[in-house]
């Protein structure tokens, strides 16, 4: 069963505001069965809505819709949608009656503009709305259904989970989707590929294997479709144990978590405490630890070291040290993490100190040039990169290696 989600709204093709609602849809229907085979963006005009319902019913057996339902002259949805289902448009009491209590909730007038969210086209199936004003609608024709819900997160949320999901279950019969997520570290996406080469060419057709990369870690993800949930679990599990063979060097987690949780487990696990010493990062590797939930356990707190005087003045570094070898080098990330550790009394510290860019950079260290250092109660570590991108991109792709370098440090010293 496929689905296509269109998206209507002036403010998402200039940039004003972002599309979340695709994102979270496609992360509800997924798990039901529903193929999302693609997401469009228009603008508030009829023959776009028109234009694009039409394109989608060529390619998909629900379409979803959000957006322009609102009260103003640039809200043409509803009228779209009763002019493309050859609908009169008529007074639906239910909506009427809430709409009436909303405003008398809020002490406000209600004026013509507002009771007009109450017109719905006659064929539609009212989809009334819970936390706003406008109402959706639902139309089916052909064995095809047209949904049509608002653009304001919240009240589209709503809607989806109270309606318009139980509704497309008793409608259709879904096939059963199983996804199983791996988590790897320390290997890039096209040298994993090589690996498991043998593995992903033995998959039986209903089996899927995508390769998602971010930074320091590709994650794995298998999907399984078919109707007999038991053994596609059973097939998933067997995968999980060829790869553990495989790489079980690389393979860090078998759950679809982020590498900060998997390192916030071990920490958890061995009762660690750890802190960040960060210069280029500017305490981002402090934001994804304390991203994680229960975090406080084991992280301390964090030093934004940016300038040469906060090195020295809060984290020990020799001033020596800088005029000799500089602010990014091994030397001077190494003693800030021993700094750090030594301050803060910790089981372990990152620190990090490179040149994000754009500017800064020069021969012997151009933009990119990054060293993290890990100090732990047996020995520090240190180690450089050269990374490539804009100067988001270089931050936060060091704060991930930062963090992965921290997990094969504890690794490393527990043995």
């Amino acid at each position: 069963m496929k689905a296509e989600i269109i998206t209507i709204g002036d403010e998402i093709l200039i940039g004003q505001i972002v599309d979340t609602n695709s994102a979270w849809m496609g992360q509800q229907l997924n798990p039901i069965g529903v193929d999302i085979v693609q997401i469009s963006s228009i603008s508030d005009q009829v023959e776009h809505i028109i234009k694009a319902i039409n394109e989608a019913r060529g390619r998909a057996d629900i379409i979803l819709i959000t957006g322009g339902l609102g009260p103003t002259k640039d809200d043409v949805t509803k009228k779209t949608l009763a002019k493309y289902f050859d609908s009169e448009m008529a007074m639906d009491p239910i909506a009427l009656e809430h709409v009436t209590q909303i405003f008398a909730k809020r002490n406000l007038k209600m004026i013509d503009i507002n009771e007009a969210q109450a017109l719905l086209p006659v064929k539609c199936k009212p989809l009334y709305n819970p936390v706003g004003t406008a109402p959706g609608m639902w139309f089916e024709e052909n064995e095809q259904v047209v949904v049509s819900m608002p653009g304001v997160p919240y009240e589209m949320k709503k809607m989806m989970t109270e309606k318009v999901i139980p509704m497309l279950l008793e409608r259709y019969t879904f096939p059963v989707i199983h996804h199983k997520n791996f988590l790897t570290s320390g290997i890039g996406e096209s040298f994993l590929s090589k690996r498991i080469a043998h593995l992903e060419d033995s998959l039986p057709p209903h089996i899927k294997l995508a390769y998602l990369p971010n930074y320091s870690t590709v994650r794995l993800r298998f999907s399984a479709r078919g109707q007999d949930a038991k053994a596609m679990e059973s097939e998933l599990e067997e995968i999980g144990h060829r790869l553990k063979e495989i790489i079980p060097e690389y393979l860090i987690s078998d759950e679809d978590i982020r590498i900060q949780e998997v390192i916030g487990r071990i920490l958890q696990a061995k009762k660690l405490k750890i802190g960040t010493a960060e210069s280029c990062t500017g305490g981002y590797m402090a934001h994804l630890i304390t991203s994680v939930a229960g975090s406080s356990a084991y992280f301390m707190g964090s030093v934004v070291s940016y300038s040469n005087e906060v090195k020295m003045q809060e984290l020990g570094v020799q001033e020596s040290t800088l005029t000799s070898y500089g602010a990014v080098s091994k030397e001077t990330v190494l003693e800030m993490a021993e700094g750090l550790r030594k301050k803060l009394g910790l089981d372990y510290a990152i620190a990090s100190s490179g040149i994000a860019g754009p500017g800064g950079g020069t021969e012997t260290k151009p933009v990119g040039t990054v060293w993290l250092a890990v100090a732990g109660p047996k020995e520090s570590i240190a180690k450089d990169y050269l990374l490539y991108g804009e100067r988001l991109q270089i931050i936060e792709r060091s704060a991930m290696l930062g963090l992965d370098l921290l997990r094969k440090a504890i690794e490393a010293q527990d043995i």
